[in-house]
Formats: structure tokens, C-alpha cells, sequence
């Protein structure tokens, strides 16, 4: 996994494409930016206040594809007629061993990309990326892990075809409420 991967979401009529690209020291401004949202904040299991907290968030990420065991992505909106490129999101694929048979995918949105399709549209690039990648290695499934009362996730979750498995209970700090496990096996 040395090659870096770029993932690309067509052109809808309705949303521009996306770019998934491993993260790059360049994205901590925007990255400081889109953390600022307190809904984000609500939910992201590591905060980002400054360029500092920012680089160790990316450093951390780029240690993921270094050791071949975390694969996060920035998610891009190409802005139409502009070379530049818009951060709207995140989407990992975590906790991936040789022989496993699972694994776990995770996303965030920025505020001013929410309610566009984005997550669901990035989650499916990541989840095809996924198994077509790891299925040699034994990966069988992948499971979304969200709070019960992050309704939006549970929506997310649906719309890209994991299906709800079961009700995970609290585990503080890091997961503080219950939570849902959605499966979405190879094939589906």
C-alpha cells in the first residue's frame, strides 16, 4: 500500500465530484476550519482547535497508511470551473488486520457540506476501495459504529447499505452513549 490512492466520485447531476485523497499537511487550515462546527465537535472523538492540533490530526493519519492499518481520507468537492478543491469531509477505514474478517469505516461532513449526499457518496468509494482492496486479505465486512442519537449517521448508515446489526452499550469516555452497529457484508 505504498502507491497513494486517489479515489474519485463522479459528477451527478446534482453534486460536483469528489476527490478522496489521503490527507496532506496542506489541509490543516481548512481542517482547523471545519472543526470550529460545534456539531462536528459533538461527535468527533479527537477535537482540533489550532495548525498544532491540526498537523498531529494528519501526522496521526499519514502514520495510519504508513503502517497499513488506518486509511483516512480528505473528501474534496471539485469546484466547477476552479483548479481548487473544497474540504467537505473525512472517511476511514480503521482497525484493518490480515485474517480479519471485519473491519471499520467512519466519516465526518463539514457543516457547510451536510444535507448534499456527500458522506453516503464518499462512504461507497471507500467501502468499494474496501473490499476490492482487502477481500484477498480475508475482509468479509465492514462495521459503522455511531451514538443512538446521531441521527444523521443512522441516515448515512442506510442510504450506503449497512444495514443495522445491533445496539452497542456505552463505552465513556470515547464512545460516552449506546450505540448502533451497522453491517455491510461483501457482495452487498
Amino acid at each position: 500500500m505504498n502507491a497513494p490512492v486517489v479515489l474519485q466520485v463522479a459528477t451527478t447531476p446534482a453534486s460536483p465530484t469528489l476527490v478522496l485523497r489521503p490527507w496532506r499537511m496542506e489541509d490543516v487550515p481548512a481542517l482547523v476550519e471545519v472543526s470550529r462546527d460545534p456539531a462536528l465537535r459533538q461527535w468527533a472523538s479527537s477535537v482540533v482547535d489550532n495548525d498544532a492540533d491540526g498537523a498531529r490530526w494528519v501526522q496521526a493519519q499519514q502514520r495510519g497508511w504508513a503502517e497499513g492499518s488506518r486509511f483516512g481520507f480528505a473528501v474534496l468537492e471539485a469546484q466547477p470551473g476552479s483548479v481548487c478543491e473544497q474540504l467537505v469531509g473525512n472517511v476511514v477505514l480503521k482497525e484493518v488486520i490480515s485474517g480479519k474478517p471485519a473491519a471499520e469505516v467512519g466519516y465526518w461532513t463539514a457543516a457547510h457540506a451536510r444535507g448534499r449526499g456527500v458522506a453516503p457518496r464518499a462512504l461507497e468509494a471507500l467501502t468499494s476501495w474496501a473490499f476490492d482492496t482487502f477481500e484477498g486479505d480475508g475482509l468479509e465486512s465492514l462495521e459503522l459504529l455511531h451514538q443512538v442519537d446521531n441521527l444523521a449517521s443512522c441516515r448515512v448508515a442506510q442510504k450506503s447499505r449497512y444495514d443495522f446489526d445491533s445496539i452497542l452499550p456505552a463505552a465513556p469516555p470515547s464512545f460516552p452513549r449506546d450505540g448502533h452497529l451497522h453491517v455491510r457484508r461483501t457482495g452487498a
